[in-house]
């Protein structure tokens, strides 16, 4: 029986390489019929990936470099206390946060370029511009996007629209790994839900506080928490 098992082993062994030798005719075969088309197949993969790195390293470099330079002279007037400039978006001569954004929106720099530029809009009182800037902000720092969206809150607020700002509040709250400022808008979120009379809202934000942000609210959080009784 065992010799049966072996000589049937060694037919498939034989079987199985004589597939493999025809696998392998087929294939020279192919590459041979075909040999124009891939190469030119090949070619443009080739041309592609070069393509791609030509585009980051040509392209994409010099233009966040461009955006940069137009970002810091409009950071420049801001810290000047040159508002109107730093917002600019009137000219090419001074693109300030607006042009920047505009002209470099798909690179970070434009990003918080617009998100520079919703604040002094929301300054001005043009809160729903200011809202519409923000909203094409994002980030990966999660600090950057709770602040984000406390201003976006604060813009809906300013639009007489307190149920939606609280819900971005609510947003900014849980947005941020850092204490302060989660603390921050937990407890502006409590405060607008106490305005708003949603007291079971207000309570659960200010109870937040008591238990996890004693240190930044100085005990303010027990009165709040009473306030939702009677208020």
């Amino acid at each position: 029986m065992a010799k049966l098992t072996n000589e049937q082993e060694g037919k498939e062994t034989v079987e199985f390489f004589k597939d493999l030798d025809r696998e392998a005719l087929n294939t020279e075969r192919f590459i041979e019929k075909y040999s124009k088309p891939l190469a030119v197949v090949f070619g443009l993969l080739v041309l592609g990936v070069l393509g791609f790195f030509g585009y980051k390293q040509f392209v994409v470099a010099p233009k966040n470099v461009e955006a940069v330079k137009s970002f810091l002279a409009a950071q420049k007037n801001l810290a000047e206390g040159k508002d109107k400039e730093a917002l600019g978006g009137k000219s090419a001569a001074n693109p300030g946060f607006l042009g920047t954004y505009d002209e470099y929106s798909g690179t970070a720099i434009g990003e918080l370029s617009a998100y520079n530029a919703g604040l002094l809009k929301f300054k001005e009182g043009k809160f729903q511009e200011a809202y519409d800037l923000l909203d094409k902000f994002s980030s990966d720092n999660k600090t950057l996007m709770a602040m984000k969206y406390g201003a976006m809150a604060d813009a809906k607020s300013g639009l007489n629209k307190n149920d939606e700002a609280l819900q971005l509040l609510d947003k900014a709250a849980s947005a941020s790994d850092d204490p302060y400022t989660t603390y921050y808008f937990t407890r502006k979120a409590g405060i607008l839900a106490l305005g708003l009379k949603k007291n079971a809202d207000a309570k659960k934000y200010f109870a937040t506080i008591d238990e996890k942000y004693q240190d930044y609210d100085n005990g303010m959080s027990d009165s709040y928490i009473e306030m939702t009784k009677y208020y």
